[in-house]
């Protein structure tokens, strides 16, 4: 396992949690950060140098830094797929964190560039692919697989033998049943159970909440 230190691509939220895992949950540390030279506005963050995207590797080489692009779920996680294969061509490797509070096997596959938070557990023989993002507190079922690029948010339940393509999104709560596949850059919105297959850039909504005409003052037993 390498101990190299990782130059975080982005600014925003994303970047400071993910720094802050980094940090506090790994033998590594982050050295700095990095964004497109059209978004440079400053040169400092968390006390650590920025440079711009375009000159990161004559600042950081990738024999000495390896990357982490911390990019949430913009243009159905394109963005970061795209901001991934952009530092793979600049040479780096792409380092990933599995929080030392998931529960996970030994024989868990996950691919460069993935976030898999505190409290998911990850039962035996799935797969994560390439660029992942599992939120906090996710249940992923035994030979289940995820594909490259997927974000799946906090509390979903992913049951097993499920398939989610490549780039697809999962909404907090969501659940599915077992032995089915969910095509690529889908979007499967918070509470929502999917019982059936999904194709590709398919939407599944669940019913929102309806707020009560009555006020919570003349709710009865209360």
């Amino acid at each position: 396992m390498t101990n190299k230190p990782i130059i975080i691509f982005g600014l925003g939220e994303l970047a400071e949690v993910a720094k802050f895992y980094f940090d506090n949950d790994t033998t590594r540390n982050v050295a700095g950060f990095s964004v497109d030279g059209a978004h440079l506005k400053e040169d400092r963050f968390h006390k650590l140098p920025v440079v711009a995207f375009e000159e990161v590797d004559t600042a950081f080489s990738c024999e000495e830094y390896d990357l982490f692009v911390a990019i949430g779920y913009s243009k159905v996680n394109g963005l970061r797929q795209e901001k991934c294969l952009a530092a793979l061509d600049k040479g780096y490797h792409l380092a990933s964190y599995v929080s030392s509070k998931a529960t996970v096997f030994d024989d868990l596959s996950h691919g460069d560039n993935c976030f898999i938070l505190e409290d998911n557990t990850i039962q035996p023989f799935a797969k994560v692919g390439r660029g992942v993002t599992l939120w906090s507190g996710n249940h992923i079922g035994h030979h289940a697989s995820i594909g490259d690029f997927a974000f799946i948010s906090s509390h979903v339940v992913i049951s097993g033998g499920v398939s989610v393509g490549e780039r697809s999104f999962m909404g907090v709560n969501s659940t599915t049943n077992d032995h089915i596949a969910i095509g690529a850059r889908c979007v499967i919105g918070s509470g929502a159970i999917v019982t059936r297959n999904v194709d590709d850039e398919g939407v599944v909504l669940a019913e929102p909440g309806k707020l009560s005409k009555v006020p919570s003052s003349r709710l009865r037993n209360l």
